[in-house]
C-alpha cells in the first residue's frame, strides 16, 4: 500500500471521528476516499483528512450537510488550478465570507453558554462545605 494512502482507522484516529460517521459522510457525498486498495479498503488521502476536519469543526457549529457541501464546494474550487475570472473568485469568496461570519455568530453565542454553564458550576461549587477548586 502506498504510504500517502491511510485506511479509514487511521483517519477516524486522526480525525476523531467515528469509521460509521466517516461512512455517512462518504454516503452523503461530502467526502470520498481519494482510492481502494485491491482489497476494496476505502483509501484516504491527507486532503480528505484536512475535508472532514472542515466538517468536524462546522458540525457543533449547527451548521447543515448542505451548507458543509456548499462551503467545500466553494472551498475546493477557489483551491483548484483552474483559472476563475474575477466575478466567479469574489462570488467564492463571499461564499467563504457568509460561512466565516456565521462562525463567528456561532462562536460569540457559545462563548456565552459557556460562561453561564462555568458559573453555574461555580455556584454549586460554591455550596459543597469542603469543595476543591475545579481541575485539583
Amino acid at each position: 500500500m502506498d504510504d500517502k494512502h491511510m485506511q479509514i482507522g487511521e483517519v477516524a484516529a486522526r480525525t476523531e471521528l467515528s469509521l460509521r460517521t466517516i461512512r455517512h459522510y462518504e454516503e452523503t457525498g461530502l467526502v470520498i476516499p481519494s482510492a481502494r486498495s485491491q482489497g476494496g479498503f476505502r483509501l484516504y488521502t491527507e486532503t480528505d483528512v484536512q475535508r472532514l476536519m472542515v466538517i468536524r469543526r462546522m458540525k457543533p457549529l449547527g451548521f447543515t450537510l448542505d451548507q458543509m457541501r456548499d462551503l467545500l464546494d466553494a472551498t475546493d474550487r477557489l483551491d483548484a488550478d483552474e483559472t476563475l475570472d474575477t466575478v466567479e473568485r469574489q462570488a467564492l469568496l463571499e461564499r467563504v465570507r457568509t460561512y466565516q461570519q456565521a462562525a463567528a455568530e456561532q462562536v460569540a453565542k457559545l462563548r456565552v453558554q459557556l460562561a453561564r454553564a462555568e458559573d453555574f458550576e461555580a455556584t454549586l461549587r460554591g455550596r459543597l462545605p469542603d469543595a476543591a477548586p475545579a481541575g485539583k
